[in-house]
């Protein structure tokens, strides 16, 4: 089964008056509020861990459920053409039967989802799925209260969005820091499930860091707090909170083989949500900071290839021309330990610590580079727009040339070939055509359409290049640089080793 499909975004949708589950786009103008800025509260003190915690959390409940509203929201009917549209629009069938074409309508759309109050002036944050394609938006307060709301703006990337209603004096919910909560802390959810009413259950936060693949169809960036307190659909956007009643997360979807709750639970961290909503308010869309590099983690063939001692810190690729990267010195193959004087344990960890930051800000990274440790100071840009639609890179070559890397095929890269396979000009090096499957090169994760660069960090400009280099080769490993096609278009650039040593003997 695919994994993907196992995942469940908490939300609550009516067909009909039928419980159904709601996804259409439609899509909300987003208001840009200019300068408007949101102050929210804060308390970065770690949660005081005691032997024994109370046996009640009433009055933390107390105190934070005014702040958790359930939103409501409504996509339009559509119009659909009757079948037959066709024959209407010949001018004989008019001569007949006049003008009128029957209509068919589609039933509006409703959905259930929660929210958390971050602002006394009516600014609330809710996930993105919750809200994307509706319409119409209502807040239901627990007081009973009601009233409409705009979307501020949205982000697909950490499916996170914030709506606001017009009032004051709103009670608003006090934020956490996020990155000092630890495994075993006891949580509350509080949301509104099925639309039944505020409920609230508890668990703990059982694993923090979790990339589950929910937000890969954006590009999102993932570092879900994962929870056993229950979420179910309508809890979408409603809150986790410790138990001081401040703000950890905000529940955004579960892992479910029967689309209910089975114990595994993912939120949106409550430092990722803070910064995602300032932007949002301030700007309508969200800045990130911007290195301009590729980035891997380490693989125990990359930390022998480059001899490092373990598996802390991010492998640079490849690095963008003229980026801040580039300019401030950083080059491919280093890799990247500490950003700011904390450790970088991979390269996710990297890439969220670099875009919850904004453009102009200047960090100081950690590299080692040939065994040398170097200090380097990069102020980040402002990262550009995902690229264009992906294409297929599986077409085969000229299989002619199968000297390389045992079960590769190469081919030059002509302008017809760079057309094909959507290859940049800008790339130098030779395209694998094919890979044998049973192959070291295939279990490497090697495929055809990538373009080597570089063969034991020597650069290859065609394929003659790479067979004479591979020919010369002694060692039963090799470093392979290479260029690959991603999900959103374009491409990036990765190191793979390619160990001969473990070949399948087919004689």
């Amino acid at each position: 089964m695919n994994t993907t499909s196992l995942f469940t975004r908490s939300r609550a949708a009516f067909l009909a008056g039928a419980l159904a589950v709601a996804g259409a786009f439609v899509g909300i103008a987003a208001q840009n509020p200019g300068n408007a800025t949101v102050s929210v509260k804060r308390d970065p003190q770690p949660i005081k861990r005691v032997p024994m915690e109370p046996s009640s959390f009433s009055d933390v409940v107390k105190r934070v459920s005014p702040a958790v509203v359930k939103i409501t929201t409504e996509t339009k009917a559509k119009k659909m053409a009757a079948q037959g549209q066709e024959l209407f629009n010949d001018p004989f069938f008019r001569q007949f039967f006049g003008n009128r074409m029957p209509e068919m309508r589609q039933q509006p759309v409703s959905g259930l989802g929660s929210g958390v109050v971050i602002s006394a002036d009516g600014y609330i944050v809710t996930n993105n799925h919750v809200v994307d394609g509706a319409d119409t938006l209502n807040v239901t307060f627990n007081d009973g209260r009601e009233l409409t709301a705009k979307v501020v703006g949205r982000d697909p990337q950490t499916d996170v969005a914030v709506i606001k209603v017009d009032a004051k004096g709103l009670p608003a919910v006090t934020f956490a820091d996020s990155d000092t909560v630890e495994v075993g802390d006891r949580v509350l959810a509080i949301g509104n499930p099925f639309g039944i009413g505020e409920t609230v259950t508890s668990g703990i936060v059982s694993a923090k860091g979790r990339r589950v693949g929910i937000l890969q169809d954006v590009q999102g960036y993932e570092n879900f707090i994962q929870t056993d307190a229950a979420i179910n659909p309508g809890n979408s956007g409603g809150a986790l909170v410790d138990i001081q009643g401040r703000l950890v997360g905000m529940n955004s979807a579960i892992l479910s083989r029967s689309g209910g709750f089975q114990g595994v639970g993912f939120a949106v961290p409550a430092n990722m949500v803070s910064h995602v909503a300032d932007s949002l308010v301030k700007n309508g869309k969200v800045v990130r900071g911007y290195l301009g590099v590729s980035i891997q983690n380490l693989t125990p063939g990359l930390i022998e290839s480059f001899k490092l001692k373990d598996n802390r810190g991010a492998l640079v690729a490849d690095v963008e021309p003229n980026a801040p990267a580039a300019k401030a010195g950083i080059k491919g193959g280093d890799v990247i330990t500490k950003i700011n004087g904390k450790p970088v344990v991979g390269a996710n960890e990297l890439t969220l610590a670099v875009t919850s930051t904004s453009p102009g800000t200047k960090i100081n990274l950690e590299v080692l580079r040939d065994g040398d440790t170097k200090e380097i100071t990069v102020t980040t840009g402002q990262r550009p727009n995902s690229g264009k639609d992906s294409e297929s890179l599986l077409s085969g070559g000229d299989e002619s040339d199968t000297g390389v890397l045992n079960g590769v095929a190469v081919d030059d890269l002509s302008a017809e070939l760079r057309e094909q396979f959507n290859i940049p000009a800008r790339v130098k090096g030779a395209l694998i055509t094919n890979v044998d499957p049973d192959s070291a090169a295939a279990r490497a994760g090697i495929r055809a359409g990538n373009v080597i660069l570089e063969i034991n960090k020597k650069p290859i400009r065609n394929a003659q290049d790479a067979v004479d280099l591979t020919a010369k080769t002694e060692s039963k490993k090799t470093l392979v640089k290479l260029w690959v096609s991603n999900p959103s278009g374009g491409g990036s650039t990765v190191f793979a080793v390619v160990d001969e040593s473990d070949a399948k003997d087919n004689s």
